[in-house]
């Protein structure tokens, strides 16, 4: 299976580029994959151009056929004034509407402090439902602190699970639920009995 990383990293090096590595690595470690990783960054010219001529350059076309045929999506931007950045929006603003139909993508981000983790949720996934991605349940992010901190990890390890689940055609396995028992059985076994 094809596994890509889709880095939104601008500097070298890449913090952002660093935990797409990390997990990509925790997935190939649960299920074999390919690695490919798309930077961004070396792609922004090309990118810009697409925009306003609706042609890709070389290497912009390479990483949209890489992201098309995947069977799995990494994806991974640095927080910009509460955000993804705008390389990384560019990025899939430049793609067919539909190629993403289906497509199991873990999201991260990058950023300086913990206050902006609900990129996560209220800019990434809604950007990715839609286009019509199957976003896995548990999302990344990693502030300053987070890098080697214990749950970091954590965070890493069940994310690339529910990936590495996804791709394979299978759910990640579901934490162990309560007995639930109806309000009527619990309360008549209160009662005295006779």
């Amino acid at each position: 299976m094809k596994l890509v990383v889709v880095s939104a990293g601008l500097s070298v090096p890449s913090s952002t580029r660093l935990l797409g590595d990390r997990l990509a690595a925790a997935v190939g470690s649960r299920t074999p994959v390919e690695v490919q990783v798309v930077e961004l960054r070396e792609l922004a010219v090309e990118i810009a151009h697409h925009l306003t001529n609706g042609f890709p350059g070389r290497g912009l076309a390479a990483a949209i056929d890489a992201v098309t045929s995947a069977d799995g999506l990494v994806v991974v931007t640095p927080v910009f004034s509460a955000s993804y950045s705008g390389l990384f929006k560019s990025f899939f603003d430049v793609l067919d509407k539909d190629v993403l139909t289906g497509m199991p993508v873990l999201i991260a981000a990058t950023g300086g402090t913990a206050r902006h983790s609900l990129v996560l949720d209220h800019a990434l996934r809604p950007l990715f439902a839609h286009l019509r991605a199957v976003v896995v349940p548990t999302g990344v992010y990693a502030a300053s602190e987070d890098w080697g901190a214990q749950g970091l990890n954590g965070r890493i390890e069940r994310a690339a699970a529910e990936l590495a689940g996804l791709m394979a055609g299978r759910p990640a396995k579901k934490a162990a639920q309560p007995e639930v028992v109806p309000f009527e059985e619990r309360l008549a076994a209160l009662r005295p009995a006779g």
